[in-house]
């Protein structure tokens, strides 16, 4: 009996490659899947690393009105040749056109992962094209999965979707953590100091990190400004920005941007395929976002051993658990944001704490497998409810 087919579709390929990393291959054992995305030759260097199928088409993050209804169009003709058992999207411009697209060719099981809405952060006209875009998607799609429990509340209270919808896969997060990968144990103290001496901090100097984009409603701003007035007062601080400075989409100050290229003390070293090695040299994750799904970003600095500073948005405040394994702060708050970076750099009793609890509290819960096989087990039902056959192995 021929497995059935999955199909996956998300805006651009690093979701894929990063936010889904080892998920597709896993689910290659029980399906036949494929991967959709732009960027056609990043994404078939993907499907060949990975030995899947892919088909490029080509989507925006932004509001394109050609490009998207010519990426409707391609979706559309595809699947309906194809014919699968289930097309599951992710990301909002991917979201809305695999959901519309398979609902058209009339795919029997049609899914769609959340993992963060902008539209969270926008206002006026804007705010209510992106509701209807939402509101487009979840109707849809057979099942709608937010990745957390703040996502899980503010669908229902904007109803986007009815409740009988909606579901979250395990402790949440889209795909967990491999925390045999994300391990502190894998980096001596040499290596360690060869890359801090790379970088020009020195052994007395305490890190805060933030990993992800470079733009506004990551908290940039607010963070550089507060780490600026930390450092009048206290020496020793480096601040390490690891990813990729974006200038179309949410661009950040003139004044923030100045401040990261002329202050020694700020160091930037953009995207990083593996970020293991910078967060292994760290002490604390700084990570004061606007806006956020479930940030896989907390979990591996908590698996690495970090205790984290996060701003108390849905997705930071499910994975840190105040005065257990971080500390949560107002979002848009430089100043509160200042004094908390403060307070676990000067606190060595409450560093060791949160540090004590960092990895192990990650470990408990979102270990990368189980949220694997929870999504397995989902896909499964959903064959069973539909009386569609499947073979339960490879």
């Amino acid at each position: 009996m021929p497995n059935p087919k999955l199909i996956r579709i998300t805006t651009v390929p690093i979701s894929l490659e990063k936010l889904l990393e080892g998920q597709l291959p896993f689910m290659q054992d029980y399906f036949k899947v494929t991967a959709i995305s732009a960027d056609t030759n990043r994404l078939k260097k993907y499907g060949k690393e990975n030995d899947l199928i892919v088909f490029p088409v080509k989507m925006t993050r932004q509001i394109t009105p050609v490009t998207d209804t010519k990426a409707l169009f391609k979706l559309y003709k595809f699947l309906k040749k194809e014919r699968p058992t289930i097309v599951h999207t992710h990301t909002p411009k991917a979201g809305i056109l695999g959901m519309l697209a398979a609902k058209l060719a009339r795919v029997p099981i049609r899914l769609h992962t959340v993992a963060g809405l902008p539209l969270m952060e926008a206002t006026g006209k804007k705010r209510q094209l992106l509701n209807a875009v939402e509101k487009m998607t979840y109707r849809c799609a057979t099942k709608v999965y937010p990745n957390s429990k703040g996502l899980y509340n503010f669908i229902k209270k904007e109803n986007f979707a009815p409740a009988k919808k909606l579901k979250i896969i395990g402790e949440g997060s889209s795909n967990g953590i491999d925390t045999n990968y994300f391990n502190p144990e894998l980096y001596e103290k040499d290596i360690k100091q060869k890359l801090r001496s790379k970088l020009g901090i020195s052994p007395n100097d305490f890190i805060y990190i933030f990993v992800g984009r470079l733009v506004g409603d990551k908290g940039i701003n607010e963070l550089i400004a507060a780490f600026k007035n930390l450092k009048f007062k206290i020496q020793h601080l480096k601040l390490l920005l690891v990813g990729p400075l974006e200038t179309e989409l949410d661009p950040l100050s003139p004044k923030t941007l100045t401040e990261i290229e002329e202050n020694p003390t700020i160091i930037s070293v953009g995207f990083q395929q593996d970020i293991r090695p910078y967060l292994a040299i760290s002490q604390a994750l700084a990570f004061p976002s606007y806006r956020e799904g479930f940030p896989n970003v907390v979990m591996q600095a908590g698996a690495m051993g970090l205790p984290s500073i996060v701003s108390d948005i849905n997705g930071c405040n499910e994975i840190v658990t105040d005065g257990a394994n971080g500390l949560i702060v107002p979002p848009k708050d430089a100043e509160a944001l200042q004094k908390t970076m403060q307070q676990i750099l000067e606190d060595k009793k409450l560093y060791s704490h949160l540090q004590s609890n960092a990895r192990k509290l990650i470990v408990s819960r979102y270990q990368r497998e189980e949220i694997w096989q929870a999504l397995l087990n989902e896909y499964q039902y959903l064959l069973k409810e539909k009386n569609i056959s499947f073979s339960n192995q490879s």
